[in-house]
């Protein structure tokens, strides 16, 4: 018996790996993340399958779902929306995997920020303006590291990705213009990839009012950064991996 982490992917079922299309179809037993991932890839359990929404479960019940099958020999699918790796909240479940000797695997996903890049049509890195993407959320609930608090990332310039922090757009917006400066391109996009994806660009100026204005309060990525701007407007960069003067291990510098 054995309990595989599933990534359920940004919403659209067509970007589910192969494995996971695989263990979805094929699966007895599932426990899904109700409240995030798309029902529309719920839809491809197999309808044989014991189904268990883990929105309204808490971690000693889904223990239980998953001790039950492997009495009866059951393997389970944990699905868990994007990545099960970026705030998926897996580590408890696998502790309490490992005490009771339970293997376990971990199949990953396509996560939000590359479904929102997607939908923004934006390099998330830049020649010459960004290099670095920092995935985070700002603190609230469950708080951040001191370490890791928005001023601090902000310090670095690098294109910014939050989750889980929507609601909090305009404390986030006026901390970041500090930094990056109002008029700095961000976006929000909510549903990456579902059918009713909402894109929401601006800058950190005008962000939050767009976000308030269109009533987006969860499920939804913040992106920041100069990476942002349209391609015309970085400053020229270009990457040289494809320059004609440019040689590497399988081109020479000027070769047809």
């Amino acid at each position: 018996m054995k309990v595989y982490f599933v990534g359920a992917g940004p919403g659209d079922p067509e970007l589910l790996t192969r494995k996971a299309e695989r263990l979805l179809r094929g699966c007895a037993v599932c426990i899904y993340a109700g409240s995030l991932v798309s029902p529309e890839v719920v839809a491809m359990v197999s309808p044989a399958a014991e189904k268990h929404n883990s929105a309204g479960m808490d971690l000693a019940q889904i223990m239980s779902v998953c001790l039950a099958a492997r009495d009866r020999g059951l393997d389970v699918i944990r699905l868990h929306t994007g990545d099960p790796g970026l705030y998926g909240a897996i580590n408890e479940q696998m502790d309490e995997l490992d005490r009771h000797g339970i293997d376990y695997a971990v199949v990953p996903g396509v996560s939000a920020f590359q479904a929102a890049a997607a939908a923004l049509r934006r390099e998330l890195t830049a020649p010459e303006v960004v290099q670095t993407v920092i995935l985070s959320r700002a603190g609230g609930r469950t708080p951040v590291p001191e370490a890791e608090a928005l001023e601090n990332l902000a310090r670095t310039r690098a294109t910014l990705c939050l989750y889980l922090s929507v609601h909090q757009i305009e404390e986030i917006a006026r901390c970041l213009a500090d930094h990056y400066g109002a008029d700095c391109p961000a976006a929000v996009v909510f549903h990456a990839s579902w059918p009713d994806q909402q894109i929401l660009t601006g800058t950190l100026a005008d962000i939050a009012a767009k976000t308030t204005d269109a009533g987006i309060t969860k499920t939804a990525l913040i992106l920041v950064g100069r990476s942002l701007a349209p391609v015309g407007a970085l400053g020229g960069a270009r990457s040289r991996l494809y320059a004609s003067g440019f040689s590497h291990g399988y081109r020479k510098a000027g070769d047809a």
